[in-house]
């Protein structure tokens, strides 16, 4: 497989992930998806998962919502000896439309950055495989 430098998921926003009020979902939940797509990277540029160390930022920008469909990308900037400085970008690309009927959706025509973030992740130089 040929070295990745980036990483797209694409995900449903359940009830469950609803933690306050009004059906909002919790804007750590953006941060764990940004997780799983460092984990992918690292995967795909070392062969091992290593471990996410630090935020330099993180902003959140809109709600997010059950029902919503958000979408995670991430992208290597940096590659250091061990360090892999990413960025990352959650957007709405989905919404409910509970107005019409309680399965409509409308795919957003311009999708709508929900939170953006920057980091960096390690993976020590025994583990790592590429």
């Amino acid at each position: 497989m040929e070295k990745q430098y980036k990483s797209k998921i694409r995900l449903r926003m359940s009830s469950q992930d609803a933690h306050y009020g009004g059906n909002l979902v919790d804007g750590a939940k953006m941060l764990a998806y940004f997780g799983d797509v460092a984990t992918e990277l690292l995967i795909q540029w070392d062969g091992d998962e290593g471990l996410f160390r630090s935020y330099d930022n993180v902003d959140f920008l809109a709600p997010v919502y059950a029902g919503d469909y958000i979408e995670v990308e991430g992208e290597i900037t940096k590659i250091g000896n061990s360090s892999r400085k990413m960025k990352f970008v959650a957007k709405k690309v989905i919404v409910p439309r509970p107005d019409i009927s309680d399965s409509a959706c409308d795919v957003l025509d311009q999708p709508i950055v929900v939170c953006e973030g920057t980091g960096t992740c390690i993976v020590p130089k025994e583990k790592q495989r590429k």
